[in-house]
């Protein structure tokens, strides 16, 4: 990938069509769970996983607190 944006946009367009038909296929247990509402959507995280992998961090503490909290916040709030 050339940018983080356009990462962001292929993983944003595969989400909409693969979250629908995983959330239909959870098994429940007999309780209703709560949704919570999440500071950052699947995409995002996922955004964040792959550029972890395309980096030469070790360990994803590390790459989240020097590079996604410093370089990232203005993308992922």
């Amino acid at each position: 990938m050339h940018s983080l944006e356009e990462l962001l946009c292929k993983i944003d367009d595969l989400c909409e069509h693969f979250e629908p038909q995983w959330q239909t296929s959870l098994l429940g247990q007999g309780v209703e769970q709560r949704v919570r509402s999440r500071a950052l959507s699947l995409s995002e995280i996922m955004t964040i996983l792959v550029a972890f992998h395309q980096q030469q961090y070790r360990n994803f503490k590390a790459y989240y607190l020097q590079h996604v909290s410093v370089y990232g916040k203005d993308a992922f709030p």
